[in-house]
């Protein structure tokens, strides 16, 4: 239990003396184990007062409204509701407190019983009245916090559960949940007489009116319950548990690249959250503005992860910190030549649309005053509508204004950021990355604050505007901190290509790949400006030691705008660095298949990783040099294809043996021929033990969604157990003694008018394969060129004619070629202009 509780210590948290309010959503407290997460969580907190607003447990509150709903209509299924959500909540007591669960079971038959009454009572009365379902729908959080208190206190910790109906008055008025803060407070004070504890467990979402009659927040209650209970106990810092890491700077749903912001300010959150980011209902973060207090929205699943921190301050890191969308809107146009230099024009729309309930997400209108328009929810759209015509029928009808106009079908994008005060060009790099992304723009607005644009769009291109504006602003400058690790035979062939291509790609692609560090096993270089010139002699006349740590320190102490690491090497354990690297924003380009074939719990690290953070991770090398196999297994899965099976020769050397392999000469013959003409690594064992190929088996059948080991594939090798822990010299001296059994191989298929190819290959539902095959003399496998690499995807669109990508597969400029390719791409994705 103590190292668990060391885990999750958040180093803020070591600050003596201090209130902190914590709250938990619904997917923290889905059920008994992530009550004892939580649990664990909080107890490793070293703060002298701590308060816990929770939620009700994932999906109840939408069941108890349920509940009433089904009551009220007369359907008898509400018992059954009632019978599952009692149980549901009864199993969780019990997995929760076992033998301690007695008193806790107890209270929540008689909560429930209760509740059965006036379940019961409503399927009488036919009708839901609004203070009847404000009664029902809050009591998730009440047994949520009991839950919580009670496994606290059978943990033997001073526990207090405070229910927020016994504290929390409000009101509810037009614009929102208006908090009594004078009754609230002294009635606070009035409770925490007699509770003295410094652990509570407060119900969110609940609260009681000036009349004492029991009501809610709204939805998003319970974040405002957090924001609430955090300035009535003047806490330090208020922490919104949710089940993702913090704010990030788009939906990584519709732009994978999104990354987790580290600050925003007020205003900043306030804008995303209006515009429909995942971040605190401004009406949570009203409380913590007027008091100066932080919010800090953390994960409950990653408790070390220090999430997004949401301050009075802005933190410059570029004009735009993130970008969301509005979807199910449409645009209300009013339009006429009597429009012009009248007053009260605006006041009259606006007037027209509250009258009609219509809620106004946007507003945009010309200085020639001919037009204005609003942008209004999709559903409230027709009655927007018909209130403007009727507000305006008298000007219709006189030919002062010639039309209302609605367009549907519309959703907004809008890009925030405190950064882009004052600083010019930051409308037109939106505009830009919409134009180019073909995105036609329906109405734009931007306050004199300077803190959000925002346009209208069709919603059909809604996913491509985000994805375009997000590349535009997010991923740029376009100035990279590069590093290469293993300047052998291909890393050296790279560093020669950047080297010559660096002048080219600056003056023409505004692109800086600026190589600060080099290094291999032993050695490395690092240089302050980055290398130019003869790399070659810089790095033989460095003396410093190798230091992976110190390397990528390095890298980072720049602060350029994008780091990037190349790893050319064949390193386990530089592979095993990947997934740090990637954590911290550091892109990596690699030709290493330790990664991408490696142990499935590293390879998912490395993916997750890349995924949390936004940074890149490409590896095009590791499976046909220069070849673009994984970009095109990439573009067919992406766009909805299903990979059914893939084939392959992955083996320059191995294709180059079988395609001269006739029966004329020897096989071993042919391997010391090849050895000496370098098709071979040093030891020629490295490719015929079939390793190699069947790595890249791996990599790509994970690229096709497939969780391959390298354990799953059955490898023919070509090295007899004999020889296997033989000297290099004594292996090519006795190679001779399997002469006779790729002869017998070689007459046995020549017999069936077949051809031997070392071929790997795999199939879902079948064992993968890689090993010697006969295959028809007419097969596409069986007419290569001499050293060609080939991989055969069949898919549901290629079924009947695989696709097939074909070409040189080995070679250090061929393989630095396509590491380079990766390194563009990584560019590209950051907003290079290539």
């Amino acid at each position: 239990m103590s190292s668990v509780a060391v885990s999750l210590v958040d180093p803020a948290a070591a600050v003596a003396a201090r209130t902190v309010v914590h709250k938990f959503g619904g997917t923290s407290v889905a059920d008994a184990d992530r009550y004892r997460h939580v649990a664990q969580l909080l107890l490793a907190r070293d703060e002298t007062t701590q308060v816990t607003v929770v939620s009700a447990m994932k999906g109840v509150t939408d069941a108890l409204i349920e509940l009433a709903r089904l009551s009220a209509a007369g359907d008898g299924l509400w018992d059954d509701r009632w019978h599952e959500l009692r149980a549901r909540h009864r199993a969780a007591a019990v997995s929760l407190l076992g033998e301690h669960a007695g008193l806790t079971i107890e209270w929540l038959d008689a909560r429930f019983e209760r509740l059965h009454e006036v379940l019961a009572a409503l399927a009488v009365i036919g009708e839901l009245p609004q203070e009847v379902l404000d009664r029902v729908q809050g009591l998730g959080e009440v047994f949520s916090a009991h839950l919580l208190g009670h496994h606290l206190q059978a943990l033997g910790q001073q526990c207090e559960v405070l229910d927020a109906r016994d504290v929390l008055v409000v009101n509810h008025g037009e614009l929102g949940v208006d908090v009594d803060w004078k009754s609230s407070a002294a009635k606070l004070d009035q409770w925490r007489q007699s509770h003295p504890a410094q652990r509570l467990v407060v119900t969110g979402f609940v609260a009681r009116d000036r009349k004492g009659n029991i009501t809610t927040l709204g939805r998003n209650g319970s974040d405002f319950s957090g924001a609430i209970f955090a300035a009535l106990f003047d806490a330090d810092e208020l922490h919104i548990w949710t089940d993702v890491d913090g704010v990030l700077s788009a939906d990584p749903r519709v732009v994978p690249e999104a990354v987790q912001l580290e600050a925003l300010s007020y205003d900043e959150a306030c804008e995303l959250a209006y515009f429909g980011a995942k971040v605190v209902h401004p009406q949570t973060m009203s409380p913590a503005i007027e008091r100066g207090l932080p919010i800090i929205i953390r994960n409950t699943f990653q408790p070390d992860h220090p999430g997004t921190r949401i301050t009075g301050s802005s933190s410059s890191n570029g004009p735009i910190k993130g970008l969301t969308l509005s979807p199910d809107l449409a645009v209300l146009n009013l339009e006429g030549t009597g429009l012009i230099g009248v007053p009260g024009t605006a006041e009259r729309v606006f007037a027209a649309l509250r009258n009609a309930h219509v809620s106004v997400v946007m507003i945009s209108q010309g200085s020639s005053e001919h037009s204005i328009c609003c942008v209004v929810k999709q559903a409230e759209a027709e009655r927007a509508r018909d209130a403007l015509l009727h507000g305006f029928s008298h000007e219709l009808a006189a030919g002062q204004v010639q039309r209302v106009q609605l367009t549907e079908g519309v959703s907004v994008l809008a890009a925030v950021g405190d950064g882009m005060a004052g600083q010019p060009g930051v409308a037109a790099r939106l505009f830009e990355s919409l134009g180019r992304a073909q995105v036609n723009i329906l109405a734009i607005a931007q306050g004199s604050s300077e803190r959000n644009i925002s346009v209208a769009i069709d919603a059909q291109d809604a996913t491509k505007a985000l994805r375009a504006a997000h590349a535009g602003f997010w991923l740029s400058p376009q100035t990279f901190s590069v590093g290469v690790i293993g300047p052998g035979n291909v890393g050296a062939a790279l560093l020669d290509q950047l080297n010559a291509a660096q002048p080219q790609l600056l003056a023409k692609a505004k692109l800086d790949l600026r190589l600060r560090a080099i290094t291999s096993r032993s050695h490395m270089l690092l240089d302050q400006r980055g290398l130019h010139g003869d790399w070659q002699r810089a790095f033989a006349a460095s003396s410093q030691a190798a230091d992976l740590d110190q390397f990528t320190e390095h890298l980072l102490s720049a602060r350029l705008p994008h780091t990037l690491i190349v790893d050319c090497s064949g390193s386990p354990d530089v592979a095993e660095r990947y997934a740090g690297w990637l954590a911290a924003g550091i892109h990596v380009v690699t030709p290493n298949k330790q990664a991408g074939a490696g142990p499935l719990p590293r390879y998912h690290a490395i993916r997750a990783a890349a995924e949390a953070s936004g940074a890149r991770f490409r590896y095009e090398a590791t499976v046909g040099a220069g070849l673009p196999v994984i970009t095109t297994l990439r573009d067919l899965v992406d766009t909805g294809d299903e990979v059914t099976a893939i084939a392959g020769i992955f083996s320059g050397t191995l294709a180059w043996l079988f395609n001269k392999y006739d029966g004329s000469v020897p096989f071993s013959e042919l391997v010391t021929q090849a050895r000496g003409m370098g098709y071979t690594e040093p030891d020629p064992r490295d490719d015929l033990s079939g390793m190699d190929v069947a790595r890249k088996l791996v990599i790509l059948a994970r690229e096709a969604g497939y969780d391959l080991s390298l354990e799953d594939v059955a490898v023919e090798s070509l090295v007899p157990a004999s020889l296997q822990g033989a000297s290099v010299d004594d292996f090519m001296a006795r190679l001779s003694e399997v002469d006779a059994v790729f002869a017998q191989r070689l007459s046995d298929a020549k017999g069936k008018g077949n051809v031997l190819r070392y071929v790997a290959q795999f199939k879902p539902g079948q064992p993968p394969s890689v090993g010697l095959v006969e295959l028809p003399a007419d097969h596409a496998f069986a007419n290569l060129r001499l050293t060609d690499n080939v991989v055969q995807f069949t898919t549901g669109r290629y079924c009947d004619n695989p696709l097939v990508v074909q070409g040189p597969g080995a070679g250090p400029e061929v393989t630095a070629a396509g590491v380079f390719a990766d390194v563009l791409r990584v560019a590209a994705g950051e907003g290079a202009r290539l």
